[in-house]
């Protein structure tokens, strides 16, 4: 006769263990002997090793009761469903690896590759992190609503941080987002975008023709005004320099458009 703990020893288990299957009616539980002890044959022994086996293998412990108790046509019968359960788990925690894999990923996450590129372009830049991480996280609205053109718009991006001039003015707006909404270098900001945006005239208008009716250069509207809502939410200079630009001749920001005289 064993007690708990050489039963335990001798299945290769924990006392904790056959006491929580004793709690789960799944190991009978012997009466105490004279001397205040529980006793356990060798019938407890093979019934504990057989819990043990099924518990290992992946078998709910609700289940284990019934299969200790099952026919062979039964015992295979319900393998085969928990075979088929367990299948079914390693599939779903496959997919969460591959979710994991993306978070890992960084921008890679929720953004094409050409828009990472873009990405990594900036840092190399040495663009602030607040800077980079703004622009991650715009692209990633865009890239949800509109997949199919976001090559294009990390080509005009690109070429953006090609021109010199353009790569400064874009260096002086991050640099001027922190100004208080009244300063006065808001206004020569503006003109140094006005300036920009006269020098390409022709250019902006074409743009603006191409997305006319299929989104190709303009923004959806709704999408448009998420964009210009973080812009004005998190840029103290923001809405006066949109209105200094108006006054100028230029109204919007991500879907520009040059204001045409009536």
């Amino acid at each position: 006769m064993l007690t708990i703990s050489q039963l335990a020893s001798f299945a290769g288990v924990t006392v904790r263990a056959v006491r929580h299957y004793h709690a789960k009616g799944l190991l009978p539980e012997p009466k105490r002997d004279r001397s205040g002890y529980r006793r356990y044959d060798a019938f407890a022994a093979v019934e504990l090793i057989k819990i043990r086996t099924l518990a290992d293998a992946g078998v709910p412990l609700a289940r284990v009761h019934e299969l200790l108790a099952a026919s062979e046509e039964e015992f295979t019968a319900a393998v085969a469903d928990i075979d088929r359960r367990l299948r079914a788990e390693i599939r779903e925690r496959q997919r969460h690896r591959e979710r994991i894999a993306r978070l890992a990923a960084g921008d890679s996450l929720a953004l094409p590759p050409e828009a990472v590129a873009y990405l990594d372009r900036l840092r190399k830049l040495e663009f602030s992190d607040l800077m980079v991480e703004g622009e991650r996280d715009a692209w990633i609205l865009v890239a949800a609503q509109l997949p199919e053109h976001m090559p294009l718009y990390m080509k005009a991006k690109q070429q953006q941080l090609d021109d010199p001039a353009t790569l400064q003015l874009l260096r002086d707006l991050v640099a001027a987002a922190s100004w208080e909404a009244d300063d006065p270098r808001v206004a020569a900001v503006a003109d140094r975008l006005v300036a920009l945006f006269e020098a390409d005239a022709e250019g902006w208008e074409d743009h603006q023709a191409e997305g006319r009716g299929e989104h190709q250069g303009v923004m959806p509207a709704e999408l448009a005004q998420l964009l210009d809502a973080v812009f004005l939410d998190l840029v103290p200079i923001a809405r006066r320099l949109l209105d200094l630009l108006e006054e100028r001749g230029w109204r919007g920001w991500t879907n520009l458009e040059r204001i045409r005289p009536t």
